[in-house]
């Protein structure tokens, strides 16, 4: 048994060897790894220790090496900026609590991230570690580092907290101290910061640093000497950007200490703040250059302060007005000086800045105010400034020098004080001026008449007077405007005014217009006589004193004054050689009149009065009994005018040379057709009763009867009824009872449709229902006469309806009449009228195409009047606009502005300024906008389109405070142009967001 024992024993012995045998080898085994893993850590191996303990701890026996292997595993990863490294970190401090490698953990990551640069989640892992357990050296490391990622955090409150925490430190006290001073120096707090600097001052590697610093505290501490100093000594060991920043700090310090001339070099040399400057920094430098008197660069500096609203950009805003006046740039100081006098930062500077403001206004023209109300806002704002005198001065002046009546008017109404009553008289005499010029003659003439009663200055009484007259006249009034025509003549100073040369002319019109002919004939002599060197006068005068001479019998002396007018080759030529020829004709010299008139056809071939000349021919033919030729020079005229107004005549006295020569057959063929071409005319009813005499004649009754039922105007019965019911209303007719008159042809027509007379009673109804003003009423009688062959009321009817359609705005009718009128007119002004109401009316309808023909047609016309040829240019300048022609439109404004006035003028100068914008002709074009603005300020939609381009101009010169402050004033005071105020606005905000590339002082 003790045997069996003891082999059990050493059974179980070798069997518990071998198991711890077996065990020692295991651990052995897991602790080299371990071992061998943490070397490869401390090596910095860290993807290669990663794998050894994470081989480790898949094998581990014990909690502990699995906690420590998880550990150093996440902190490879965190140092291999593996993705997950963090989630590793924190898996180990949840899977492991008890682990006391935990707190060493955050330090390490924390600390990790802290020399990797990455402060904010440095920040986030020291924010887990447990202060308390760490050791003194590891305290002061861990402070300083948090707090110096609180700083970079910007989150100074904490950060201060914890570098005081280390500000006796060794080894952290001098770099707490140092970032302490930092964050008293960025808060302002500059005592502070001085004193910490001071106590880091004597060690080197803050030395650099530190000269900037104090050099910047210097100067906002009001020390520039000292500043300039440190700065300078700092320029050399600093950085670019330092540099900047101290050129600024010298440069401004120079400027505060008055040495400008020290300071410029300095301030030019800055930076900026990212590469922008503001505007205090371009008013520095351009406020240096001021002083040194260097206007040029000043202005460069001062333009680009742009949307400035506080003390320094008014100080700006007055210098750059200064530097404008000395460099004689009017219109920009103008606008400086506004901007300056519209902010009360300095009263004083407020009150110069206006007083500039209103001189400026009064000597160049406003486009933004009327230049009477500023500088009457002036004295009221500034009623004890020693320049009153002058400014009351400048307010009567400029009540004619700005051309604004009308609102000088409003103002002078206002004030009718007696220092004030000469200005009224001008500007109620100007005032006519424009309305008279715009086509507004009923308002014109009050103003005229008001002026006559002011009578403070003659010569202006006398031009008031004639101006009445000559609103009279265009008003159809010639009784009156001949008593204002002569009145004006016998005032003692009318010899002084520039309408005197004309009088003559003005009144023998107005006798010419009354009938009045020998006096007519009397006063165009006297034109002749005195004015010889107006050659437009002259031959309309010698034209007219043919007529007057002409109607009252005197052919001799017509026939003098019609050969005036031939030799001088005008445009009536054809007319004084015609009315001539028929002057033969009444001193019984048929024969030169029939050799004169031959004359006449061969010499003016293309005169529109040809047709008079060639029916006046083969009636002269007639009266000496040469009918073949009578006949010959009829059938011509029907040939060359088929649709002309002798047509229907010409016809009839054929057929009456026939029946006066026995030819019946040959004379009831031409009243045949009189009557088939041209029935209800009196041509038509007098070949009808002529053909009734030869059927009556020749017993031929019956065919007489047959013939007459295929006429529709004609019923045999009823002439008698039909002649008596026209004449009555007739009758009314030219008595000028015109309800009567209207009551007479109605019952005709309702009576007559087709009546002998229905033609002329139609017309006639339109005539007065026209004449009543009830136009609407008057169409369909119109129509009736325009839809029966051409006859003598055709013309008139065409011009009639065409003129009721345009008032009525009914513009395709319009058209479709005009287009008529225009062929069949055989008045020249009818087809001057037509001609030009086709080109407004095409226009209106953006057919600019046609409106540009009828347009070019216009001014062809040598008779058409300048008014009209104006009227043409403007039409082909704007049609060409529309289509993108610029080209032409340059050419058709440039002829605009040669003759326009009024707001004609005002849109030609603008378009000029537009051209020269267009080509870089900055200067020219605001040239001519300050023209506008003088000259035409009470146009104010063109004038502030003038001021959007002003601005671009001013752009485009590289003046950015004039484009800027003109479009925001745009923008402000033509509010009534939503369409100029967009382009304003989007042109500023162009401006800007390009401006802001270098000026942080304005927004986007």
């Amino acid at each position: 048994m003790r045997i069996f024992s003891w082999n059990f024993f050493f059974l179980l012995f070798i069997f518990s060897l071998s198991v711890t045998a077996q065990k020692s080898t295991i651990y052995t085994h897991e602790s080299k790894d371990f071992n061998k893993a943490v070397a490869l850590f401390k090596e910095q191996q860290y993807a290669s220790a990663q794998l050894l303990f994470n081989k480790v701890k898949e094998t581990a026996a014990t909690e502990e090496l699995k906690s420590d292997c998880a550990y150093y595993a996440a902190n490879c990863a965190i140092r291999t900026n593996q993705a997950n490294g963090d989630e590793l970190m924190e898996q180990f401090v949840s899977d492991y609590p008890t682990s006391v490698k935990q707190n060493q953990a955050y330090i390490e990551v924390a600390q990790f991230h802290f020399k990797q640069g990455n402060y904010p989640q440095a920040l986030q892992w020291f924010e887990k570690v447990d202060e308390s357990s760490l050791s003194r050296n590891d305290q002061e490391k861990y402070n300083f580092q948090k707090g110096y990622s609180f700083f970079n955090a910007k989150k100074k409150k904490e950060a201060t907290t914890y570098f005081n925490k280390v500000i006796n430190s060794a080894e952290y006290g001098s770099q707490a101290k140092y970032y302490l001073g930092f964050m008293a120096y960025e808060g302002d707090d500059y005592k502070q910061a001085t004193k910490y600097f001071d106590e880091v001052s004597g060690e080197e590697k803050y030395k650099e640093k530190l000269s900037y610093y104090q050099a910047d505290m210097n100067f906002k501490l009001g020390n520039f000497e000292k500043a300039i100093d440190l700065g300078s000594k700092a320029m050399a060991k600093s950085t670019p950007l330092e540099k900047s920043e101290l050129n600024k700090i010298i440069g401004e310090s120079y400027f505060n200490l008055k040495k400008y001339d020290a300071a410029i070099p300095f301030l030019v040399a800055y930076k900026g703040k990212k590469g922008r400057w503001n505007n205090t920094d371009y008013y520095q430098l351009g406020y240096a250059y001021y002083k040194q008197k260097d206007y040029e660069n000043a202005i460069s500096q001062f333009n680009k302060i742009v949307g400035g609203n506080d003390f320094v950009a008014q100080n700006a805003y007055y210098h750059l007005g200064e530097s404008y006046l000395n460099t004689n740039k009017k219109q920009e100081a103008l606008n400086a000086f506004k901007n300056a006098s519209e902010m009360d930062f300095d009263l004083a500077i407020q009150e110069d800045a206006s007083l500039n403001y209103a001189k400026l206004s009064y000597e160049l023209g406003n486009a933004y105010q009327s230049v009477p109300a500023i500088l009457q806002a002036f004295l009221n704002k500034y009623p004890e400034n020693s320049n009153r005198q002058e400014i009351e001065k400048l307010i009567i002046d400029s009540y004619i020098s700005s051309k604004n009546y009308k609102e000088a008017l409003v103002l002078l109404e206002k004030n009718k004080s007696p220092e004030n009553k000469l200005a009224f008289q001008k500007v109620l005499f100007y005032r006519g001026l424009e309305l008279y010029t715009d086509g507004n003659y009923q308002e014109a003439l009050k103003m005229f008449t008001k002026a006559t009663t002011e009578q403070k200055d003659p010569v202006f009484t006398s031009r008031a007077t004639f101006w009445r007259g000559e609103s009279e006249y265009v008003l159809n009034d010639f009784k009156e405007a001949l008593l204002s025509y002569k009145q004006f003549a016998s005032s003692t100073l009318a010899s002084k005014t520039p309408e005197y040369k004309n009088h003559n002319y003005n009144i023998a019109y107005c006798y010419f217009k009354l009938k009045e002919y020998d006096q007519a004939g009397n006063f165009f002599e006297s034109q002749i006589a005195k004015s010889p060197g107006d050659k437009v006068r002259l031959n309309d005068s010698y034209l007219r004193l043919a007529d007057c001479r002409f109607v009252t019998s005197k052919y001799s002396e017509a026939m003098d004054a019609y050969n005036k007018v031939i030799a001088s080759k005008s445009i009536d030529a054809d007319y004084a050689y015609f009315q001539k020829a028929i002057s033969y004709g009444f001193l019984g010299e048929n024969d030169k009149k029939i050799a004169e008139l031959n004359s006449f056809v061969q010499l003016y071939p293309k005169s529109e009065y040809k047709d008079d000349a060639l029916f006046e021919l083969a009636n002269t033919y007639v009266a000496d009994d040469k009918n073949d030729l009578a006949i010959k020079t009829y059938e011509r005229l029907n040939v060359e005018f088929k649709k002309g107004l002798f047509t229907s005549r010409a016809i009839l006295r054929q057929g009456l040379v026939y029946y006066n020569t026995d030819k019946n057959d040959q004379a009831l063929v031409k009243f045949k057709k009189v009557a088939a071409d041209f029935p209800r005319t009196p041509e038509a009813l007098e070949a009808v009763a002529t053909a009734r005499l030869i059927y009556v004649d020749g017993g031929r009754v019956d065919e007489y009867a047959t013939w007459v039922r295929t006429l529709d105007f004609v019923a045999v019965t009823d002439v008698e009824l039909d002649n008596d019911t026209f004449e009555a209303a007739e009758k009314q007719f030219q008595q000028g009872n015109s309800k009567q008159a209207i009551a007479g042809f109605n019952s005709y027509v309702s009576q007559f449709p087709r009546g002998l007379h229905a033609l002329k009673a139609n017309y006639y109804l339109g005539q007065s229902y026209f004449a009543e003003g009830s136009l609407n009423k008057a169409i369909v009688y119109y129509e009736y006469i325009i839809a029966q062959s051409s006859s003598e009321f055709t013309e008139q009817s065409l011009s009639r309806l065409a003129q009721i359609f345009l008032k009525d705005k009914q513009t395709d009718k319009a058209i479709t009449i005009l287009l008529r009128l225009e062929n069949e007119a055989d008045v020249a002004q009818n087809k001057t009228y037509a001609q030009s109401n086709l080109m407004k009316s095409y226009y209106d309808k953006k057919d600019f195409l046609n409106s540009v023909i009828y347009a070019e047609k216009v001014l062809e016309n040598p008779k058409a009047d300048d008014k009209v040829k104006s009227d043409a240019q403007i039409i082909i300048a704007r049609a060409a606009m529309e289509t993108g022609d610029e080209a032409k439109a340059k050419v058709a404004y440039a002829k605009v502005m040669a003759s326009a006035k009024g707001e004609l003028a005002a849109e030609a100068l603008y378009y000029d300024a537009f051209f020269k914008n267009k080509e870089s002709n900055y200067e020219a074009s605001n040239v001519a906008v300050q023209k506008l603005a003088k000259n035409y300020s009470s146009y104010k939609f063109y004038g502030a389109k003038g001021l959007v381009l002003m601005a671009k101009n001013f752009y485009g010169l590289k003046d950015s405070f004039q484009a800027t402050y003109i479009l925001e004033n745009v923008i402000k005071n033509f509010t009534d142009f939503p369409e100029v105020v967009a382009e304003a606005k989007t042109t500023l905000s162009a401006i800007k967001a390009e401006e802001s590339k270098t000026n942080s002082s304005i927004e986007k």
